[in-house]
């Protein structure tokens, strides 16, 4: 029996991987690495963070740039080859099978196919060579899905988007999608939304940028309140298709919308996906995304709301919507069991 824990289930550590020149970074590289270390230091008093770096080179960069944020035993350096540092998506699912931690490791296509993808999709496989990870059980899953894709309750059910699973497997049947899902992550619900995207988003609507679990009876998700954005109509039909949505006793959720960031463009002129609900759950607290916009602190209040238990940390992830992801795409959690001591 598959047991795939919720986010908010104790954590070992938050895996990140470093930004370098030659990760698509490069162009704002400073920037990004000021909410790598914002991030690395916040998360600190909560969990551990192991971070993966590139080579030697690119360690002893990240040492010099976090030499003063750094608590003793806190942070970990891992080298492994990556090209993107979107972990969320290119590293493991952490699960327990029959009791015994288990690495899943999906086919990672780049996205459906708009990058190259053969260095990251291997990451998993490299990383479960380590020491460190000696004890876990890997399973490949010839399947292409990426961890953004997907959420649960940590009690059996799976919260996804149809848009997603359709771009990856436009052959597969409504039933053959929601069975290789619900087979591979020890599901017995499958909540997939037809609306909900964002522009600038090219994940063909990743759930962790739109609707996210804070409980087994919560939903948190991006809301827009503004009748002449762009998003309101799809947004809304959404947040009405959220409201329609039963727990596993059959009881609608408790719904949480999170406030609708004033746009936010890039120098170029593209609007940039700034969602709220891209949100890292740790320890006894969330860490939310922040965007210097005036918006901030009314979602910090929502997600206050939402997760009376925790303590809510703002980080600064303006840089990072520069490449269409936040805070939770550059981040995976590893369950209690999944660290070792190699």
């Amino acid at each position: 029996m598959i047991r795939w824990p919720a986010e908010w289930a104790a954590q070992d550590a938050v895996l990140l991987a470093w930004p370098h020149a030659e990760t698509d970074w490069a162009d704002n590289l400073d920037q990004v690495r000021a909410c790598y270390t914002a991030l690395i230091s916040s998360l600190q008093p909560h969990v551990k963070v192991l971070l993966l770096v590139s080579s030697d080179e690119i360690g002893r960069e990240a040492r010099s740039a976090l030499a003063n944020r750094i608590t003793p035993g806190r942070l970990r350096l891992l080298e492994v080859p990556y090209h993107d540092t979107w972990l969320r998506d290119s590293g493991p699912i952490s699960v327990f099978d029959d009791g015994r931690p288990t690495w899943i490791d999906f086919r990672f296509t780049g996205w459906g196919g708009k990058f190259e993808a053969a260095t990251d999709d291997a990451l998993i496989e490299q990383l479960w060579a380590k020491p460190l990870f000696s004890h876990l059980a890997h399973q490949r899953i010839d399947f292409a899905l990426e961890g953004g894709a997907i959420e649960t309750d940590g009690k059996g059910t799976l919260l996804t988007t149809w848009r997603c699973l359709r771009q990856r497997h436009a052959t597969a049947s409504e039933d053959e999608l929601l069975a290789a899902l619900g087979e591979s992550l020890g599901c017995e619900r499958v909540l997939a939304l037809r609306r909900g995207a964002l522009e600038g988003d090219d994940t063909d609507a990743h759930i962790d940028t739109l609707a996210r679990f804070a409980s087994s009876e919560r939903i948190v998700y991006q809301g827009c309140d503004d009748p002449a954005d762009s998003h309101y109509a799809e947004l809304q039909a959404m947040a009405d298709e959220l409201a329609e949505l039963r727990t596993a006793d059959d009881r609608p959720y408790q719904l949480f919308a999170l406030p609708w960031a004033p746009a936010i463009h890039a120098d170029d002129g593209r609007r940039l996906a700034a969602s709220y609900a891209n949100f890292l759950i740790t320890n006894g607290a969330v860490l939310m995304p922040g965007y210097g916009v005036s918006t901030d602190k009314a979602a910090a209040q929502v997600l206050a709301e939402a997760f009376p238990a925790h303590t809510i940390v703002p980080v600064p992830c303006r840089a990072l919507i520069e490449q269409n992801g936040s805070l939770h795409c550059i981040s995976m959690q590893l369950p209690d069991g999944m660290v070792g001591e190699g």
